[in-house]
């Protein structure tokens, strides 16, 4: 069953969140009034979901959006009345998955959060390929560098280079990017 860290100052209006939770066949983790402990409380609970209603999204808030999904990032839905395009921006960039204006209905809350998963899914699949590619894109540099370093040490030419480098990466049992850093570690030893 999917689990909701509700945070909301009001007691009576997070009251209403949790019925409509639960009618959507979610289960509440727990309840907060406010923000200051998020990293924490969601270390120790867990949640599948954060969703957070407020009259306006404070600064502090998504300050402490961001910081926690830096780590251990998680769908957020925000219900708000304001609807300023810079403080959207800003929630955005801390993290939230979805952003509502003019309040919350417990019959949407479904639909809601759902999008919020889907579209959050999608984001940090996208966050994963471009830290993958970009490792690539480094790795290849350092092989590169590396080349370039046995070709003028050992007078190689580029084939020759990469295919010491390669059999001395299946020797090692090693990545042809740790045997790269290890040729240019020992250039700048060397020369």
């Amino acid at each position: 069953m999917l689990t909701v860290l509700v945070i909301d100052e009001s007691r009576s209006r997070a009251g209403e969140i949790c019925a409509g939770l639960a009618l959507a066949g979610y289960q509440v983790a727990a309840i907060l009034a406010g923000s200051e402990n998020l990293t924490a409380e969601v270390e120790k609970l867990q949640p599948d979901v954060i969703l957070i209603d407020t009259d306006s999204p404070s600064r502090d808030t998504l300050e402490h959006l961001a910081a926690m999904n830096k780590d251990m990032p998680r769908p957020v839905v925000i219900f708000t009345q304001e609807d300023g395009q810079e403080t959207i921006r800003d929630a955005v960039k801390a993290g939230v998955s979805a952003y509502i204006v003019d309040g919350l209905d417990p019959k949407r809350i479904k639909p809601i959060v759902e999008v919020a998963r889907a579209r959050f899914e999608d984001t940090q699949a996208l966050r994963r390929e471009l830290e993958e590619t970009s490792k690539k894109l480094t790795d290849r540099k350092l092989v590169d560098q590396a080349k370039g370093v046995l070709m003028k040490a050992r007078g190689l030419d580029e084939d020759a280079a990469y295919h010491a480098m390669r059999k001395l990466a299946m020797e090692r049992g090693q990545t042809m990017a740790k045997v790269a850093r290890d040729v240019i570690d020992m250039a700048r030893v060397l020369l």
